[in-house]
């Protein structure tokens, strides 16, 4: 992990005086779901600074795309994490980005099948495999309206309901013998990124 870099506060007595400021950066498969919901975050941008990107890549690619990101960075990030999704991309594919990722530490927030069971976990328990696509009507029926893939709102609307889905992907992934996440479906690491996150909130924001 990088380390944190320092930026400068001021000076008393000709003693420099720092603030420690931690850099994440997040590397998402989608161009707005999911960056949409993690820019929603009310992070403090006092002692956090947070680089959202979607880059409309996947597994190996958006991998790669992030160690180029996190290389080029005038600073170095202390974090630097990849979101992406199971799908239906071939298996190896799959496996080599865990592989690469942990060869270059980067940490990954999957979703097997896709990011939508993160959302739905916020509603109920879900440990039966359905294909993505049936997530949007599970998701419009327990928002009571459409569901819609990009909306922005997203965080706010599930904010209340944030730690009934963090119990959920955690009971979900507990209940598997072995972690295997491209064969756990379903399965979500989306909670270990909002938790990260939710510590850089001050106090009084709500979660």
């Amino acid at each position: 992990m990088a380390k944190p870099w320092f930026k400068k506060k001021g000076r008393r007595c000709h003693r420099e005086t720092r603030e420690l400021r931690d850099r994440i950066l997040i590397v998402c498969e989608g161009r707005k779901t999911e960056p949409n919901y993690f820019r929603s975050f009310p992070v403090n941008r006092e002692v956090v600074e947070v680089d959202i990107t979607g880059e409309g890549a996947n597994t190996l690619s958006l991998i790669r795309e992030a160690i180029k990101l996190r290389d080029a960075a005038t600073h170095p990030y202390n974090q630097v994490w990849c979101v992406f999704d199971r799908d239906e991309f071939p298996l190896d594919n799959f496996n080599r980005a865990f592989q690469l990722a942990k060869t270059n530490k980067i940490q990954i927030a999957y979703s097997n099948q896709c990011f939508e069971l993160w959302y739905l976990l916020h509603f109920q328990y879900n440990d039966t495999a359905i294909h993505r696509n049936a997530y949007l009507g599970k998701l419009s029926t327990a928002l009571e309206k459409d569901y819609e893939k990009n909306d922005s709102a997203m965080y706010k609307l599930l904010k209340d309901r944030q730690p009934d889905a963090i119990r959920n992907a955690k009971r979900l992934l507990a209940s598997y013998q072995k972690i295997d996440p491209g064969r756990n479906d379903p399965s979500t690491t989306v909670f270990r990124l909002v938790e990260i996150l939710n510590a850089f909130i001050s106090n009084g924001e709500s979660t």
